[in-house]
Formats: structure tokens, sequence, C-alpha cells
């Protein structure tokens, strides 16, 4: 019998929080992140909105010697890893360091540095080139990283799906520990790369969103008038852990991390599948591995972000998996419309999302949604958080390239 796994430990950065507690709290107040962007000067691009971290003081996490060495994305990963561990109650000297591991991945990583380096390179020639560049740029960086802070020295990998590597890190992760490699992981995804070249690629793709004013309501997953993404930035990191082994510590349990699935449309470098077989296979492969059937799940953490294609192809990817008329029974939320997306970090923050919302039945809302679409015909929890018991849920992440992933969790029962 494969071992149970658990989430005993959650941290994130996120723009509606610098904590978890924090951005939970901003869920259940329906409280959008997006703001103005303030990292690029925006005068030449269409989009003007950002989901961007506030008030970040890495100083708490690192010493000064530290960040001169990191990328933004590495410290928000070592935030959250030690806001995980502190949650989880764990005394790591207490633990084997080869049976703890490390799985953190990025969708781009280091950006922010290869531009500040490339405009030393042209300004001031090649010897003035950090000598730190690549180590700060890569994206195993943020694993490594976390792994040396804390002297683990188990498993330690990087996944890099775009907008689907949090969910394949968790997942990943979860694999680990059911094969008897590891009693406990530190899994999820960090970003930060609202940068000139960041944003300026994604508005050129002409896949970020408009609707500047009011910036807040940028964001409207599955909403008719929707037009793309808010690009964001932070970190979710989860403590998955070996049941045996939370239970001796008596440790809390938010949820149980019970399957996980991952597919490839194999079909465009940006866009879905428009017939969404490969995101609904692999929803159906997170439920096989679950032993968990269709009618029993509550909730759906969607991808939902907001461009036009992506919401219609994930509804009728659900409606595929959950046929008529358990799909309309299905409670279905984009935590996007209040975050933003955060590309490589999204996965791991719609995960705590989702085992916070196990754990205290409550669904987070998709804000901003006015205006229904025919073609995005689901409960998507409009507006409001919604008081409900979660027996089974999914979250859900796509990613470019046709990456798809998603995990289910399920409420513990001793």
């Amino acid at each position: 019998m494969m071992p149970r796994v658990v989430i005993t430990g959650v941290g994130c950065l996120t723009p509606i929080g610098n904590t978890a507690r924090e951005s939970w709290d901003s869920v259940l107040k329906s409280k959008s992140g997006a703001a103005r962007v303030t990292q690029v000067d925006s005068q030449h691009f269409s989009s003007k909105v950002a989901a961007e971290v506030k008030g970040f003081d890495p100083l708490k996490y690192l010493s000064q010697k530290q960040l001169k060495k990191t990328d933004r994305f590495v410290q928000f990963a070592v935030a959250g890893a030690k806001m995980a561990i502190e949650d989880s109650g764990l005394d790591l000297s207490k633990e084997d360091p080869h049976l703890c591991g490390v799985l953190i991945g990025s969708g781009i990583g280091g950006l922010r540095t290869i531009e500040e380096q490339h405009k030393i390179l042209l300004e001031k020639g090649p010897e003035r080139i950090s000598p730190f560049l690549i180590p700060m740029l890569i994206v195993n960086m943020a694993p490594g990283q976390v792994a040396m802070e804390f002297g683990l020295k188990g498993p330690n990998n990087c996944v890099a799906t775009a907008c689907a590597t949090g969910s394949h890190a968790l997942g990943d992760a979860f694999k680990i520990i059911q094969r008897g490699e590891a009693v406990l992981m530190l899994a999820g995804g960090t970003e930060a790369c609202i940068t000139m070249l960041g944003f300026g690629g994604f508005d050129a793709m002409k896949a970020l969103s408009t609707h500047n004013d009011p910036p807040e309501k940028a964001s409207r997953p599955f909403d008719k008038t929707r037009n793309g993404f808010v690009m964001g930035e932070g970190c979710g990191v989860v403590v998955l852990e070996e049941l045996e082994h939370a239970l001796k510590r008596n440790a809390k349990i938010y949820c149980e991390m019970v399957g996980y699935g991952m597919t490839s449309d194999a079909t465009h470098m940006t866009a879905p599948d428009p017939k969404g077989i490969g995101a609904a296979r692999c929803m159906a492969n997170a439920l096989r591995d679950a032993g968990v059937k269709p009618e029993e799940v509550d909730y759906i953490n969607a991808h939902g972000t907001s461009t036009p294609l992506n919401d219609k192809v994930e509804t009728l990817a659900i409606k595929k998996v959950f046929t008529e008329p358990v799909a309309k029974k299905l409670m279905v939320s984009s935590t996007k419309s209040m975050t933003g997306h955060l590309l490589g970090a999204a996965g791991g923050v719609e995960a705590i999302f989702t085992a916070l919302a196990i754990k205290h039945e409550i669904v987070p809302p998709t804000i901003n949604y006015e205006h229904p679409d025919p073609e995005c015909d689901l409960d998507y929890v409009p507006n409001e958080p919604r008081r409900a018991k979660i027996r089974v849920a999914l979250s859900d992440s796509l990613g470019f390239g046709g990456h798809n992933a998603a995990i289910c969790l399920r409420r513990f029962e001793s």
C-alpha cells in the first residue's frame, strides 16, 4: 500500500498578502491585488496593470550578503519555505536531512538579473559582469538555496513547465514521498519577472488584460468581457509529509493529497487544445490516481486565467470529465481574479488556497464576474466566498507548450 501524504504547512507571498494568512483573509474579503504597475514603465504598453507583491522585506529571511547573490524569485522561495516550515511546526534538527527534500519550480527564473547584467555588459563592458550572474539566474537555484538554507539533503529538483510549474512540483514531490524516497518535501513554485522584458513580452503577445481602469477589475475570469490576464508575482510553498511521520509528531493537517495527473496538448506553443482534450485527460488522470469518482468532487480551483481562449477551453474540459448533471453542481472558481496570474508560482499558491478551502469549509470566489458568457456556463462562485463542506477538490494548471497538471486534495480523515 502506498504511503499517504498530507499537507502540514503552508507559506506564500502574493499580491494580496505577505503570508498565507494575510492572503487567505484577502480571499475571504474578495480583494484584488491588481493595481497600476510600478516595476516597469508602462507608457509604451497596452496593458498598464500588474499584481505585484507589496512591502516584501527580504532581510526578514536572508542576510544582506545573501541578497547580493540572489534574484528576487529565489528570495521569494526562501521566504515561502521558511513560512511553510514554521507553520508546520517542524523541528528540522530532529529530522534525518537525507529524508527531507525540496521541489520548487519557476516558469522563467532570474529574468531581472539577466536584464540588469545585460545592461551592465552594454554600458560598462564584459569585465563588469557579476560572477554571480549564472547562479543568480538559473531556475534550479530556488530549490538549491532552500536546501542550503535549511540543510535538506534529500531529493532536490526543479520544474519549469510555464504556468503548470507549481502544480507539477507538488505532484512530483507527492510521488517522491509515495515511492519512499523522502518523508517530507517542501514543494511549490516561485516567480518574479515583472520586468520591462517580461511584461513587454506578454504585452507584445496581446496576452495581458487592457482593462486598465479601474485596475482591480482587470482580471475577470470566465466573464464575457475578459480580454487577458494580469501579470503577477509571488510564491507558494507547502510542506508535504508522509502521514505516519506527521501523526508521530502530532502535526496539524490541512488535507490529504491523493492524486496527480499530467498530460500534454501537443497542439500549439501558447494556445490550449481548442477541444480541451489534454486538460480533460489530465483531470481524469488525477481522479484515477486518487481513486475518486467525478461525482465525489465538490470544488475545482481552475486555471482560470481571464483570457478568452483559456476560460472557454477549460470550461469545456471540465464538462468532458464531469458530465451532466455533475458539472453543473460543481463549484469552480479562479483565485487569479484576485491574485492575478503568478505564472510558475500559480499552482503552489492555488494549492494552498484549495487546502485552506477544504480545511475551513469556505470556497474562494471568482471576483469581477459581472457578464455571463454562454460558453462559460458553470457555477464560478461569483464575487463572494461561499460556505460549503468540501470532500474532494482539484487544482488545475495549464501552461504554455501544452503542459497540463492537476492535483487532487481530499479532506483528511484518519
